[in-house]
C-alpha cells in the first residue's frame, strides 16, 4: 500500500533530538578531519614547547653555573681548619646547601694581604677571608659580604674545635596541618583551577561565531533552519563545537603532560584538592561544558545576527569584556568562601562554574554541585531558545510566512531527514 502524502510527511521529518544530532555530527565531522583543525591544535603547543625549552635551558645554565666562592689566605693551619668546618658542616646537613659559602684555600705565600688578593683575584673568587679563628676578616664588595658575615662566623666557631663536634639526632612527630594553612595552600589551587578555566572558555568559545558566519554567508543555515527546528540547529553547533573544543584540550593535556613528566621538579606542585585530584579533573571537564556552552549560545546568538566579520568583533566586544568582569568578580568571591559575595557568584550562570570549581578545590562537599550544573544547563537551555527565537524573529522572519512559504520550505525538511 502506498503511504499518502500525511503519512509520508510525519516520516520525512525529524524530531528536535534527532535534529540536533545530525547537525553535531556535521559539524564535528567536517572540522575534525580538515586541515585547518591541524594548524588550531599546533597553536597552543608552540608557546608550550618553547616554554618547556626556555626552562630546561635555564636550569642547565643555573646549574652549570659557577657559585662564587672565598679565597681564604688565613696562616696555614687556620685555613686548613675553615676549610676542614666548611666541608664538615656541609656533609652533617646533607647535602651542598646552595646557601653556604664556598672557601678555596689560596696557594701560601700566593697574595700576603686582602688588597692585592682582591685586586689581582682569578677564577670565581668574589671575596678574601683573612684574619684568625678568633677574629676572621673578609674582604669584599659590602652587599656580598655583609650576606656571608653569618655562614663565615659560623664556620669560624666550628673551626675553633678540634673537629665536628657531634650533633644530636632529632625525632620527627608530624601533626595534622591547621585548617588555616589547608585554606592558605587549596587557594593556590582554586586559583589555577579557574584561570585555566577561563583561559580555555575564551580560546575556545570563539569558534562558534566564525563558523555560524560562515554558513550564514553560503545560506546553509537558511537551509537548515527552513528544514528542521532552529532550536535543533543551535544545540548541534553547540555540541559540535565543544566536541571538538574537548577533543582539542584532551591534546593538549597529552602534551603537557609530556612535558611534565620531563621537567619533573622544575614544575612547582599545587596543593592537593579538597575534593581530590580526580574528582577536581571530572568536575573541571563539567565546568568547561557548562561555561563553553553558556558563552557559545551567546556567541551563537550574536553569530546568527551578524552578516560580516566585522560586525561579530563589535558585537562580542561587549560580551567578551563582560566575561573578563565576572571572572574577576569570581576570583574575587573565591577568596570570601561562605559569603554572599560567594553564593551570588555561584548563582550567576555565567560566573558560575568558575567560582563552584573553585568552591571544589577548597570544600569537600559534592552535593552542590549537581545544583550548579543542573542550574547552568537550564540556563544553557533558555539561552539557547531566546538567540533561536531572535534568529527567527531577526533574519528568517517566520512570522511572517503564510502557506507559500511552508509549501516552499517542504522540500528543504525532505533534504534534511535524508543527511
Amino acid at each position: 500500500m502506498i503511504p499518502d502524502s500525511h503519512d509520508d510527511s510525519h516520516q520525512g521529518r525529524l524530531s528536535a533530538l534527532s535534529a540536533a544530532w545530525v547537525v553535531a555530527r556535521r559539524d564535528f565531522t567536517a572540522i575534525l578531519f580538515s586541515r585547518t583543525f591541524f594548524f588550531f591544535l599546533l597553536g597552543p603547543l608552540f608557546p608550550l614547547i618553547v616554554g618547556a625549552l626556555a626552562g630546561s635551558v635555564g636550569n642547565q645554565v643555573e646549574h652549570s653555573t659557577e657559585r662564587p666562592e672565598v679565597g681564604v689566605i688565613m696562616i696555614g693551619a687556620e685555613a686548613d681548619a675553615m676549610v676542614r668546618a666548611r666541608d664538615g658542616l656541609a656533609d652533617r646537613l646533607g647535602q651542598d646547601l646552595p646557601g653556604l659559602i664556598v672557601l678555596k684555600r689560596l696557594a701560601p705565600g700566593e697574595h700576603a694581604d686582602p688588597a692585592a688578593a682582591m685586586a689581582g683575584k682569578e677564577g670565581n673568587i668574589a671575596a678574601i677571608l683573612s684574619g684568625s679563628l678568633e677574629a676572621p676578616v673578609l674582604t669584599g664588595p659590602r652587599d656580598q659580604i655583609a650576606a656571608w658575615s653569618g655562614d663565615v662566623a659560623m664556620i669560624a666557631a666550628q673551626a675553633k674545635q678540634a673537629s665536628v663536634a657531634p650533633w644530636p639526632q632529632v625525632r620527627l612527630e608530624t601533626t595534622v596541618s591547621s585548617r588555616v594553612n589547608d585554606r592558605k595552600s587549596r587557594l593556590r589551587t582554586a586559583q589555577g583551577a579557574q584561570t585555566l578555566l577561563f583561559l580555555l572558555t575564551m580560546m575556545l568559545a570563539g569558534m562558534v561565531l566564525s563558523n555560524l558566519v560562515e554558513e550564514k554567508a553560503n545560506k546553509i543555515i537558511e537551509v537548515l533552519a527552513a528544514a528542521i527546528p532552529m532550536e535543533a540547529v543551535f544545540f548541534g553547533k553547540l555540541f559540535a563545537m565543544l566536541g571538538v573544543s574537548l577533543v582539542g584540550i584532551a591534546t593538549w593535556a597529552a602534551v603537557g603532560g609530556g612535558l611534565y613528566m620531563l621537567a619533573e621538579s622544575a614544575v612547582p606542585s599545587l596543593p592537593d584538592p579538597a575534593v581530590g585530584w580526580p574528582m577536581l579533573v571530572l568536575l573541571g571537564i563539567l565546568y568547561f561544558s557548562m561555561a563553553y556552552l553558556l558563552l557559545g549560545s551567546v556567541f551563537l546568538s550574536i553569530g546568527s545576527l551578524a552578516n560580516t566579520v566585522r560586525e561579530v568583533q563589535t558585537l562580542s566586544m561587549p560580551v567578551t569584556m563582560m566575561q573578563l568582569m565576572l571572572f574577576f568578580f569570581a576570583t574575587y568571591a573565591m577568596t570570601q568562601p561562605g559569603s554572599t559575595i560567594e553564593m551570588v557568584a555561584a548563582l550567576f550562570p555565567f560566573s558560575s562554574p568558575f567560582a563552584m570549581l573553585a568552591r571544589a578545590a577548597q570544600d569537600p562537599a559534592l552535593l552542590p554541585h549537581l545544583g550548579a550544573v543542573l542550574w547552568q544547563g537550564l540556563w544553557v537551555l533558555l539561552l539557547v531558545r531566546l538567540g533561536s527565537g531572535l534568529f527567527r524573529m531577526r533574519v528568517m522572519k517566520s512570522g511572517a510566512q503564510g502557506s507559500k512559504g511552508k509549501r516552499r520550505w517542504w522540500p528543504a525538511r525532505r533534504r534534511a531527514a535524508k543527511l
